[in-house]
């Protein structure tokens, strides 16, 4: 016969003690200090994955590096030519128009020749004079020369008796006038024969010719225009030789001026063609330089090839000239180059809840960015990459960058390997 545990207790009364584990309070004691050291150790770990850094990192890459200049100006004919007028006068006829071809030779304006020729006619009156007055000078020579003659044998039949001395001196004179009128007649014939020459090139000037085979650009004058001609001739038509070779002049500033060099390759573009890029070539940079504003350029030319046509003088155009490029190296951006670990990896290896109650220094912000000029050529420079979620710092050498990429070699870079280029702080 079982005996009951209550009946039991009541037969040893109050003297009776339960054994610590069957008592109900400790087991409830122990599982909540269990539970608030698993929160403690919970919320600990948040702390410490919440105060690690977050980096942002790039893949090394490999690919093309080109140094370029970028420069604007304008495109211009190889060879234009301003066409003006030497004379004075009234214009008559305008025979070709903008865009018309032209060849080397063919009349473009002519002018009023009226007077033109009456100055011609002038002149060949005047030739015409000065030569008579040649053969009249010649005649009276001819009589002074046989009149001497004859004075002379007779005063070397007579002995020098007759004539007197005076007479034959006064004959003498008169022969050495003859020989001096006939000179000056003859310079008056050469001066009458220039002038004649002038005023017959001024009638051909009248009919304005083209220098060259071209395209006429510009033109500037209309019939009945009065042209007046000064110091400057006037300009009344402006001529491009061969409009599918252009040439463009860009401005480039002193400080990339020193990159540039004959033969090196560009790209330009125009309002005109939207989307589309122009070879050209360099092919002049010029010594002397231009200051505008207290800016110093340096004009550099580029021939252009217009096959089509579809450039036109005096286009703005904005050029890119390629001054380096190097193929197939391993390019990383300059921000991991810049790159520098903060004091948040510190704070995580040294974590904790006292590192929590100490003061901290103000915060800057939320992101970190170390500064410094864009990495030179030539020289040692530094990455970091991650390492068992550390960063690890891996020296390489620099080479040619172009601003925002830059050239890297060493044995501890690679394409691929992933670069830190910024750090995010944890939040405060």
């Amino acid at each position: 016969m079982k005996s009951d545990p209550n009946e039991l207790d009541a037969l040893l009364g109050s003297e009776h003690r339960r054994t610590w584990w069957r008592r109900a309070t400790p087991w409830v004691a122990a599982g909540l200090l269990a539970v608030v050291a698993a929160g403690g150790w919970v919320w600990q770990r948040g702390e410490t994955a919440a105060a690690a850094p977050r980096f942002t990192t790039a893949p090394v890459t490999r690919g093309t590096l080109a140094l370029t200049v970028t420069a604007t100006g304008t495109l211009q004919p190889t060879r234009s030519v301003a066409v003006g007028s030497e004379l004075s006068g009234t214009v008559t006829r305008v025979l070709v128009d903008v865009n018309d071809r032209v060849k080397k030779g063919q009349v473009l304006v002519e002018l009023d020749t009226a007077k033109l020729k009456d100055a011609v006619a002038g002149s060949r009156a005047d030739l015409a004079a000065a030569e008579a007055k040649v053969r009249q000078a010649e005649a009276t020579l001819k009589e002074s020369r046989a009149s001497l003659a004859r004075l002379e044998e007779v005063s070397r039949l007579s002995g020098g008796k007759v004539p007197s001395a005076s007479e034959l001196d006064t004959a003498r004179a008169t022969a050495d006038r003859a020989v001096a009128d006939l000179a000056s007649a003859q310079a008056t014939v050469a001066q009458s024969r220039a002038a004649l020459s002038t005023n017959e090139t001024n009638l051909q000037k009248a009919s304005i010719r083209s220098p060259i085979d071209g395209t006429v650009l510009a033109r500037n004058v209309e019939p009945g225009n009065a042209v007046a001609a000064s110091l400057q001739a006037v300009t009344l038509f402006t001529l491009a030789e061969d409009l599918t070779k252009m040439k463009l002049s860009v401005n480039v500033d002193e400080a990339d001026v020193g990159q540039l060099k004959d033969g090196q390759k560009a790209r330009f573009t125009v309002a005109a063609q939207p989307g589309r890029r122009y070879p050209a070539v360099v092919t002049r940079v010029a010594f002397g330089s231009t200051t505008t504003d207290n800016v110093v350029t340096y004009t550099t030319q580029l021939d252009v090839d217009n096959a089509d046509l579809s450039l036109r003088p005096g286009m703005t155009a904005t050029a890119v000239i390629a001054a380096q490029e190097k193929a197939g190296v391993l390019l990383v951006p300059n921000s991991a180059l810049r790159f520098a670990p903060g004091n948040a990896a510190q704070q995580q290896a040294t974590g904790g809840i006292v590192s929590k109650l100490l003061p901290r220094p103000p915060s800057m912000g939320g992101t970190r960015r170390s500064a410094g000029a864009a990495p030179g050529g030539g020289s040692e420079g530094r990455v970091w990459v991650l390492k068992d979620g550390q960063p690890e710092p891996v020296t390489v050498t620099k080479g040619l960058s172009d601003g925002r990429n830059t050239e890297v070699s060493g044995p501890g870079i690679a394409e691929g390997v992933a670069v830190i280029t910024d750090q995010q702080s944890p939040p405060r």
